[in-house]
């Protein structure tokens, strides 16, 4: 009996058999982590883009909110999943560029992850209430500089904090932390919410949270940061009032595995992507968000993604917002 033969045939056959394993992915579900809560941007995103990457990949797509700490638990959950692909996050502007440019405790970098794409970004708006006698961001500023001006957001920190912030900054505020009011809510809908009962005097959001309000004339929109006009917001550009340099101020959704992730997961998760995001049902549910489909390659979406975190840090540093403990 030859053993070398034997070896060697064994050996090509445990070769082929781990080949045609690797090449099966996915043979079962994948567990995707949405880390806020229902109804949210992310939810939103992530639910709308479920059934067309379902198709496309060929197995089930099992949408589980993980929320907690601005993202940060769900995001963990991801950050310490094996890197096979079965367990991937819906990474957001929130728990991927704002907690890591505030956080100096936050319990992951971006290093820790390795992201597929960026498919989705959604402008921010800045709005009020009819009611309120705001008609643009001059009037706004002037009232800011009258006193007693407040703006709702999501939370200490969140995206809806710092836009607002940044957006009184860009137009010559000063401190906009002690010229206005700062009051946080316990979500999104809640901050859209207190804008419209008169809590606050107005919000700064991403456009998918404001898009029905302003569609059925609760909420005027005051700016957008889109470099074009935006479709069902009746609001000047950034760029259009002279403040170009706010078009970086924008939401973002993406999907992201752990820093392991294989290089033949990612490439599936490539090809998935460009053909979920031609969907109709996902497009038409994005239009009416106000989102823009913006498929960025693995590439594409580190250097978007470090833009970002670079613009929030330094707004962040500049304001001494950064939370060290």
């Amino acid at each position: 009996m030859n053993f070398k033969k034997i070896g060697l045939a064994c050996a090509l056959t445990l070769g082929m058999t781990a080949t045609a394993a690797l090449a099966e992915y996915p043979d079962r579900p994948i567990n995707m982590i949405i880390p806020y809560g229902a109804g949210g941007a992310t939810d939103i995103s992530a639910r709308a883009i479920a059934e067309a990457l379902t198709a496309a990949a060929g197995t089930p797509m099992v949408m589980s909110n993980v929320t907690g700490a601005g993202g940060a638990t769900g995001s963990v959950a991801v950050q310490n999943a094996k890197g096979d692909g079965y367990t991937m996050l819906f990474a957001r502007v929130g728990s991927h560029t704002v907690n890591p440019a505030m956080k100096a405790t936050l319990p992951y970098t971006l290093d820790d992850f390795r992201f597929v794409t960026v498919y989705e970004i959604n402008p921010v708006v800045c709005a009020v209430t009819p009611a309120s006698g705001i008609a643009s961001m001059d009037d706004l500023i002037a009232k800011v500089q009258e006193g007693g001006v407040s703006y709702s957001s999501s939370g200490v920190g969140s995206l809806l904090q710092l836009a607002a912030v940044m957006v009184l900054k860009e137009f010559g505020i000063e401190d906009p932390l002690k010229s206005t009011v700062h009051i946080p809510q316990k979500g999104g809908g809640e901050a859209a919410t207190a804008v419209l009962n008169g809590t606050v005097t107005f919000i700064c959001t991403n456009s998918s949270a404001l898009a029905g309000f302003v569609a059925n004339g609760q909420l005027k929109p005051l700016l957008v940061t889109t470099p074009e006009r935006l479709n069902g917001f009746d609001a000047p550009t950034a760029t259009e009032l002279g403040k170009p340099s706010l078009e970086q101020l924008v939401g973002w959704t993406g999907i992201a595995g752990p820093a392991s992730l294989g290089d033949d997961v990612a490439a599936k998760w490539g090809e998935w992507m460009a053909t979920a995001v031609q969907d109709e049902k996902f497009l038409a549910v994005m239009e009416k968000a106000g989102s823009v489909i913006n498929l960025m390659n693995p590439e594409e979406a580190k250097a978007f993604i470090q833009g970002q975190y670079e613009t929030f840090r330094k707004l962040v540093d500049e304001l001494g917002m950064r939370v060290e403990g």
